[in-house]
């Protein structure tokens, strides 16, 4: 596995002042015996940033202005970074900066005491505070996992003379075995996974070969303990990266990975919100090409910052305006519909919501709907969820190393994820509008689009049959096999 360590390649783009401003100050321990409140305040602009659009060169990689070039996107004053005048101001001895957002232009603080808050409430340059995380009063120890788990597969894992291993039919239910047959398996696309944990990756043999560029955590920054989380990341990335012949072949097995964590396994808050949007500019500031985001939000702990159902435009909740910028700078976001179809909000959560993204429902092995799927459509009458592929259930590799079958969207959706990376490696030339129409339009369910199948299970070598139609000059020679 090549893992480089924790690389901040993101903020090595904006300059030594304004990260002195973030660093100045100690980033939220977990939970501090003292109350503590984390609040986004909302800038009205930029001035002070200390850049300009004009020189890219000084605040974007060279790899996010490529792509920018690649597809005739234009930089804007969402790619400016956040104001250093406004930062060196807000920040104090009682006001800690923990992050921001320069496409939302908004900035976390933590503080001890709320009443400070009013001091950065009547600065003219704030739009607006809001409260989005508290540290709860108590929290259950959770049970850590043992580290001694036995490496390797099970001797009944192996399916002899099956390439695909158990993976075999709901790659070949998109599609996907084909598109690798033209010699489409990722190579040169860069996917970030957005999840919450990814346990055991550093240590299973079975993701040693997986060509991982880097690890972020935006929860806890200073954690380390990255790879002791949750393994509900671990199964999200082996339907995709995972390359073990006669055992699993994932759908994207010869990408490269970043692993971002900015889920919070210990309370559900709107600052989650914020990490998300955090960790999608970070994967725009490192090259990546698609992002697979299995998580969704509407409700929070103490139904503090709930969403209600007209929330769903893809526009008001802050992760789906975020997650819509996305096709604009360039980036394929594939996202969860959600599992919520059986409670009794139902619908898809956000940021599945987003414009110019695919949201990926699930469906069972008969290809009738999973009841769980979320559905739509969007409060603006948008067709949710784009498509639909196998997630009850889906066959994943677990943290012990072994396969097994799990429920839920968050695993239909990688498998979707890693061959619209194999599809834009085939048709490098189209934008992400073009590959997530092809997508969408390979989908069975095409001709009447619905708010349970949105259009349907996508046929990956169809899209890339109707892209070299439509395209003729777009196709790359295929990768080895």
């Amino acid at each position: 596995m090549s893992q480089r360590p924790f690389l901040l390649i993101a903020f090595a783009m904006m300059s030594a002042v304004v990260l002195a401003a973030i660093h100045g100050s100690s980033p939220r321990v977990k939970y501090p015996g003292e109350k503590n409140y984390t609040f986004r305040v909302q800038l009205k602009d930029k001035r002070g940033c200390g850049f300009s659009i004009d020189k890219p060169k000084q605040f974007l990689s060279h790899k996010s202005i490529d792509r920018r070039h690649r597809f005739g996107i234009a930089i804007d004053s969402t790619d400016l970074p956040v104001s250093y005048q406004y930062l060196k101001e807000i920040r104090s001895e009682q006001m800690r900066i923990i992050g921001m957002s320069k496409w939302n232009n908004t900035v976390l603080v933590n503080c001890y005491d709320t009443s400070y808050i009013q001091r950065i409430r009547q600065l003219p340059y704030v739009e607006s505070v809001t409260r989005v995380w508290t540290s709860p009063d108590s929290i259950t120890a959770r049970v850590r996992r043992s580290r001694k788990n036995r490496d390797g597969f099970n001797p009944w894992d192996s399916v002899a003379n099956v390439i695909y291993g158990k993976a075999h039919s709901q790659v070949e239910a998109l599609g996907g075995i084909r598109l690798h047959q033209q010699g489409y398996r990722g190579e040169g696309m860069t996917i970030a996974v957005l999840d919450g944990g990814f346990a055991e990756v550093d240590r299973k043999q079975v993701f040693k070969n997986i060509d991982i560029k880097g690890v972020k955590d935006f929860v806890y920054p200073s954690s380390v303990n990255f790879f002791n989380e949750t393994d509900h990341g671990t199964k999200v990335l082996s339907a995709m990266a995972v390359n073990a012949p006669e055992v699993y072949i994932g759908t994207a097995p010869k990408a490269s990975y970043w692993l971002l964590r900015c889920e919070d396994q210990q309370t559900e808050q709107p600052i989650e919100e914020d990490y998300w949007a955090m960790a999608a500019e970070f994967a725009d500031s490192v090259g990546v090409d698609v992002i697979n985001s299995s998580l969704g939000y509407y409700e929070y702990d103490n139904h503090y910052g709930d969403h209600p159902l007209w929330h769903l435009d893809g526009r008001t909740a802050l992760i789906s305006r975020t997650a819509s910028m996305l096709a604009g700078k360039g980036i394929i976001l594939v996202n969860s519909a959600g599992n919520n179809g059986m409670g009794p909000w139902k619908k898809i959560t956000f940021p599945a919501d987003a414009h110019d993204i695919l949201t990926v429902g699930a469906v069972t092995t008969e290809n009738s709907n999973a009841p769980f799927s979320g559905v739509g459509n969007t409060a603006d009458g948008r067709i949710k969820p784009d498509v639909v592929a196998l997630g009850s259930p889906a066959v994943l590799v677990s943290s012990r190393g072994t396969v097994l079958e799990d429920m839920g969207t968050s695993f239909s959706t990688p498998l979707v994820c890693g061959l619209v990376a194999c599809l834009w490696q085939a048709l490098p030339s189209l934008t992400p509008r073009e590959i997530i129409e092809l997508v969408r339009h390979s989908g069975d369910n095409d001709i009447h689009p619905d708010n349970i199948f949105g259009y349907g299970i996508p046929d990956f070598y169809e899209a890339l049959m109707s892209g070299r139609k439509l395209h003729p000059d777009s196709s790359s020679k295929g990768g080895t096999e």
